[in-house]
């Protein structure tokens, strides 16, 4: 028999590769690919021409509670792309920091064009740095910088005492919001939120929902694969360029106050235009239903629509057509009026109070033609959407198959199809009482003795306070 071909050479591999691959696909975490962000941005500055470091800090927490022991895992990677990393004494301590690094009056830079910051904490630490936020805002970033504001929201209250939401915070300060809605939009809307930085001058809140900082998922990484385009935006007669000003007193504020008020919002707005942040799909002529979603939520909506078996092919015979919000604020105008155009009812898909459905509203207010808006309530002021917990797709489908009931006629059996389906959807829901993970020590550091007293604290082990052979007093 003739001797065998020798096998092929195994291809190069090393666990760092989700860090220094360039080009190719790698598998990583939702908190790896943010410790990704700043090496990839400081290689597409490279490419530039601009040689720029980062500064990063901030304040622990679930669901980004794992975001700086990766990183303090991978110094010497990050050292050898020129990021710095000093955990904060709190979460304002650490955006004042932050907000220095934008502060190129503090000293020349010899070795660097520029300064990137990214600050992170938890939903509540968001609530905390309302007031460095907002002055940092109003000074600006600096030529060549730019913020990224990572905010860890945990909507489910799975490692917090209370639910959060961070958009309305994120708004009192003027903050544009953008929101990924799996690991590889963490990674294209995190280059985008540095280069939107950078061009508007304002810091950019980064929403991280605690299912995209624990996801584990492949991405398509390259040097090229996002290229920020510049809008041609013009102010005041003047082709808009954000310039930082020397300082925060009046009457300086006022002068800064009026810039973002109609330039650097105006220039976030043009950069989610120009760049296709915000996308429109489904059905184009025809369409009579649209549905607005952002971040993950969106992702639970195409979730909710093929276990409807709503394809590609049925949102277009159907008339569905959907929006995509990356930036959920400042919402874009332009593409909700197209979104809009023609429907008859316009379906925003949110979760806890309504933000996105008021931006949207506001936009339409006023407009002879323009579709009905239900969200938060239906169009007789009936609970629609739920502004409890999460939105997954066994919430969303069972709303979606009615307003399809209502607005459609169907043959018999797709009509039949599309709610059985949802009730499936609507009664996948099971509960299950949390408990350790396999050889944790609180499976032992928790039983109390008996006659003693114990209460829950900050942490995992308190879900010893659901288990009910713990003998555990409050």
């Amino acid at each position: 028999m003739p001797a065998s071909a020798p096998a092929p050479a195994p291809e190069y591999f090393d666990l760092n590769q989700k860090y220094t691959l360039e080009r190719g696909r790698i598998l990583l975490t939702g908190i790896q690919a943010l410790v990704r962000l700043p090496l990839d941005q400081h290689r597409a500055d490279r490419a530039r021409g601009l040689r720029t470091a980062t500064f990063i800090s901030g304040y622990q927490g679930s669901p980004l509670g794992t975001f700086d022991m990766t990183i303090e895992r991978n110094l010497k990677l990050l050292a050898d792309h020129d990021v710095v990393w000093v955990p904060g004494v709190n979460e304002d301590l650490a955006a004042t920091a932050v907000w220095g690094s934008q502060e190129p009056l503090l000293g020349p830079l010899d070795r660097h064009d520029g300064v990137l910051g990214m600050w992170y904490g938890k939903g509540p630490g968001v609530d905390r740095c309302g007031d460095a936020f907002k002055h940092a805002n109003f000074k600006g970033v600096a030529p060549n910088g730019g913020v990224l504001a990572l905010a860890g929201d945990d909507p489910m209250a799975k490692s917090s005492t209370l639910p959060t939401h961070t958009e309305p915070t994120f708004y009192d300060a003027q903050m544009p919001i953008l929101y990924p809605g799996s690991v590889q939009e963490m990674l294209d809307l995190g280059l985008h939120g540095f280069a939107l930085s950078r061009y508007s001058g304002l810091w950019v809140g980064f929403k991280v929902v605690t299912t995209m900082a624990d996801a584990l998922a492949t991405a398509e990484v390259a040097p090229d694969r996002v290229a920020p385009v510049e809008p041609e935006l013009v102010v005041d007669g003047q082709r808009w360029r954000h310039v930082q000003q020397p300082g925060l007193v009046t009457p300086i504020s006022l002068g800064q106050e009026a810039e973002i008020a109609y330039g650097r919002l105006e220039a976030a707005k043009a950069y989610a235009a120009a760049n296709r942040l915000n996308r429109i799909s489904g059905a184009q002529s025809g369409a009579w239903l649209g549905i607005v979603a952002a971040g993950r939520t969106f992702h639970e909506l195409q979730q909710a629509l093929a276990d409807l078996g709503l394809d590609d092919g049925e949102l277009n015979r159907l008339g569905i057509r959907l929006l995509q919000v990356q930036m959920v604020w400042p919402l874009e105008p332009a593409v909700v009026t197209e979104m809009s155009r023609g429907l008859k009812e316009l379906l925003v898909l949110e979760e806890k109070r309504a933000f996105l459905e008021l931006m949207v509203r506001d936009i339409l207010y006023g407009r002879s033609r323009r579709p009905r808006l239900v969200g938060k309530r239906d169009e007789k002021g009936r609970r629609l959407v739920p502004a409890d917990g999460e939105l997954t797709a066994d919430r969303i489908a069972p709303i979606v198959a009615a307003r399809l009931r209502d607005g459609l006629t169907l043959p018999a059996t797709a009509r039949l199809t599309v709610i059985e389906e949802a009730r499936k959807a609507a009664g996948a829901e099971i509960e299950r009482t949390p408990y350790f993970c396999s050889g944790c020590p609180h499976n032992r550091s928790t039983e109390v003795p008996e006659g003693s007293i114990a209460a829950g604290g900050v942490g995992c082990h308190a879900m010893s306070l659901w288990i009910d052979d713990r003998a555990l007093t409050i």
